[in-house]
């Protein structure tokens, strides 16, 4: 499928999507949200890719969040071609995209405000610079998002905060407060994501789908369920490798350190 507004890199198992509308600091309008979605299940479906980053283009945004013209027109009925089209699709995009059976990466190389901050939140991890922050503003527009994504990131408290107020979350707070995993600077930002992106690509593709799968299916369960559900993960559904498997290289050195 050709693009308009996104860019796809694939490097040693892992896809990079790059959001690219400079021109409005990637702002997310219905086309570039499709284009996204449709990206991500593709990559699913691609048995070479074993990760997924997203990222915007330049310095300044991951993305300012949802395109407020197209908004704007669109509640004028100046409906776009793109939402013509798929718009009768569109429930349920942001969760298909949380859910990916392939680990999620957030590159922030930028701010992420509005919605490009409900994306974020909705990613397995992110990795972040000094020019990164995030801001969630949907009680200051009159709406309401986030409930389901940022309190399993930063937890309840601390989500309530950033919910309830709308402020900017700078890069080191994000770090302390476990919204990003990393803080690098920026020169190192692509470097750094692709090197735990690469690690995870490397892994068996169907264990780490199935920790992923089973980490979402365990929130809310009580601690035995968990293990149940792990006992009839890992019997039924994606058995161990074998010895011989598992340590090939531990057996060749004939256990020698």
């Amino acid at each position: 499928m050709a693009y308009e507004h996104i860019l796809v890199e694939k490097e040693e198992g892992v896809a990079i999507l790059t959001m690219n509308r400079p021109e409005v600091l990637n702002a997310m309008n219905f086309q570039l949200t499709y284009e996204l979605h449709e990206a991500v299940m593709g990559m699913n479906a691609d048995d070479e890719i074993g990760c997924i980053i997203i990222t915007g283009t330049g310095q300044r945004a991951f993305s300012a969040g949802g395109d407020i013209h197209e908004q704007r027109e669109e509640a004028k009925g100046n409906i776009s071609e793109a939402r013509r089209l798929h718009g009768h699709e569109r429930t349920g995009w942001s969760y298909d995209i949380s859910a990916s059976p392939k680990p999620v990466i957030g590159m922030m190389n930028g701010l992420a405000h509005g919605g490009a901050a409900v994306l974020s939140s909705s990613l397995d991890f992110r990795v972040g610079c000094e020019h990164c922050n995030f801001r969630f503003l949907a009680a200051s527009y009159g709406r309401i998002n986030c409930t389901w994504t940022l309190p399993n990131q930063v937890g309840w408290p601390m989500a309530k905060e950033l919910l309830f107020t709308g402020r900017v979350v700078e890069a080191e707070e994000a770090y302390r407060i476990g919204l990003l995993n990393h803080l690098v600077p920026c020169a190192e930002l692509r470097s750094k994501t692709m090197e735990l992106a690469t690690v995870i690509a490397k892994n068996r593709h169907e264990s780490v789908q199935g920790i992923k799968q089973l980490l979402l299916q365990d929130m809310g369960q009580d601690l035995r369920q968990q293990w149940e559900n792990e006992r009839h993960f890992t019997t039924e559904v994606v058995q161990g490798y074998a010895v011989e498997e598992a340590f090939p290289e531990f057996l060749a050195r004939k256990g020698r350190p």
